[in-house]
């Protein structure tokens, strides 16, 4: 009886406990798309990705125009000046793959280096106003980690005033790159 006396005790203690829990919740994603500093830092990971972009495309060009010339004097050509071109052709083929893997890695670096101090902002500020107003746990919804929240219990409004941020409409999320605050790739 003793014991189930105390298992009762334990348990109604830790029901209370968790009630005395807030809960508040955000959407990350929309908080990031309405920061100033994300646009700028799409902008200039679009710039940086354009770079490599136009040295992909000139690379293309290259390649298009040995494989014509080499297609139009393919038969009148001995068979060791045909396995130098087919050569030139693979190598060149071999290089933009090699660049383009180069390439992707380079810009997902800069796109991880962009974000990184805007995804920091938004984590200090949500943690910020949750401790300012009392909650014990923040939720992200652009995660779908929620299925019913009250609306008084939306920190975004509360964040994007101690970021500074005047009521805008919405943008939708996901046509940049971002990630979400406190996280890495």
């Amino acid at each position: 009886m003793k014991k189930l006396m105390l298992a009762l005790t334990l348990c109604l203690s830790g029901v209370s406990t968790f009630a005395q829990q807030k809960i508040g919740y955000i959407n990350s994603q929309e908080l990031l798309s309405i920061m100033p500093e994300t646009k700028k830092a799409n902008d200039e990971a679009e710039a940086y990705q354009k770079t490599f972009a136009d040295q992909m495309k000139t690379m293309q060009t290259e390649l298009e125009s040995k494989f014509k010339a080499y297609q139009a004097s393919e038969k009148t050509m001995s068979d060791a000046i045909k396995t130098v071109k087919e050569k030139e052709i693979q190598d060149l083929q071999n290089r933009m793959s090699s660049f383009e893997q180069t390439a992707k890695e380079k810009i997902d670096d800069k796109v991880q280096e962009l974000l990184d101090p805007i995804n920091k902002k938004a984590q200090t500020a949500i943690e910020s106003v949750a401790q300012e107003k009392g909650y014990s746990y923040i939720m992200d919804t652009s995660i779908g980690a929620i299925v019913y929240a009250k609306p008084d219990d939306n920190i975004l409004p509360a964040v994007k005033t101690k970021l500074g941020i005047k009521d805008t409409p919405a943008t939708t999320p996901g046509s940049k790159p971002t990630t979400q605050p406190g996280t890495r790739k």
